[in-house]
């Protein structure tokens, strides 16, 4: 509820002027403030004028609902700004300066793709847990290894594509857990392969997590919000800003973010997984994805439909198109 009433305030004095968004968007959209439980990221103009109006507000609504910002554990982040206007910003709210990437709800957000240091407090964590490994058996480990530190990468996996080095690191911290306690200079070898450790328990394996397919898996769920267009801001956002003359993403050459660029090499994955259901054919390749698609049955279900007659005379047009450019593309190739 302290959510909802900060950013109607602040959505409040957006309408009357007192601020503009950083980011030209379209009308009636609400002001950038990104919440979460006592996390809070406001993205604003470098004008001294409206970081005194946001004070203001502030302040009034920590009057109101008895919650105050601690000023001392508040940072700004200045972008595309020299030192000596951000200090002079800084010293409005009374808070520090930093630089990206910083931290927000435990993950690295900036502007380039995170590197391995960035990871750092989730490798010191993974590492902390091996000291309660040494007075379990061997079957105490393999679930110290499953429920607890397999999930401990979970979520930074759930939004970002982490690096290999990472992985492995924490992938050696779990063998050294299941096979040699907390001791990592014990010499006592591996009695079963990791690969083997990490397939299924039907097939002989210890049914360990694969680090490495799991990130991969839990990306996938942006591509199935992205295809299925979703009432999600990133989702409208990167199909207004990246695909909006028509383009279809897994036929076009990779654009946007570094986060958005690694989504979109798991297309393949995705696609092999999923099936299309044609609407008006304007992101499916009819020559890759229809082709897993049962088209005789679609166009007799839609001559037997006379509400949406409409709909398959515009499929027909658009197989007979598709057709024609596959063709003239041949014969000229040839």
């Amino acid at each position: 509820m302290a959510a909802d009433l900060l950013q109607c305030v602040v959505n409040k004095a957006h309408n009357q002027g007192l601020f503009e968004l950083p980011i030209p968007s379209h009308e009636g959209a609400d002001y950038p403030v990104i919440q979460y439980a006592d996390d809070t990221i406001l993205i604003m103009k470098a004008s001294r004028r409206e970081l005194f109006t946001l004070k203001g507000l502030l302040e009034t609504f920590s009057q109101s609902t008895g919650l105050r910002v601690n000023y001392g554990k508040s940072c700004l982040v200045p972008l595309n700004m020299t030192n000596e206007k951000a200090q002079m910003l800084a010293g409005v709210f009374g808070c520090k300066i930093q630089s990206l990437p910083f931290t927000y709800l435990g993950l690295p957000m900036g502007t380039t793709k995170p590197r391995v240091e960035h990871y750092a407090p989730l490798m010191n964590r993974t590492e902390r847990r091996l000291t309660t490994s040494n007075f379990l058996t061997h079957a105490g480990r393999l679930q110290l290894v499953n429920p607890i530190l397999s999930s401990l990468p979970t979520y930074a996996m759930c939004s970002l594509q982490v690096p290999a080095a990472v992985l492995e690191y924490i992938d050696r911290a779990r063998r050294h857990c299941l096979w040699r306690g907390s001791d990592t200079n014990a010499k006592m070898k591996p009695l079963v392969a990791w690969k083997k450790c990490c397939k299924p328990k039907k097939k002989g394996g210890l049914g360990i997590i694969n680090l490495k397919s799991q990130n991969s898996a839990l990306l996938l769920k942006h591509l199935d919000k992205f295809y299925n267009q979703k009432d999600v801001p990133w989702v409208k956002l990167v199909w207004s800003s990246y695909y909006s003359n028509g383009q279809i993403p897994h036929a076009s050459t990779d654009k946007g973010s570094f986060w958005w660029r690694d989504i979109l090499k798991l297309c393949d994955l995705f696609r092999g997984i999923s099936s299309c259901t044609v609407g008006n054919g304007s992101t499916v390749l009819f020559w890759s994805d229809v082709s897993r698609i049962n088209f005789l049955d679609y166009i007799h279900t839609q001559k037997t439909k006379k509400s949406q007659l409409q709909n398959f005379l515009q499929v027909t047009r658009w197989i007979l198109n598709s057709t024609y450019l596959y063709l003239n593309k041949l014969i000229r190739n040839t």
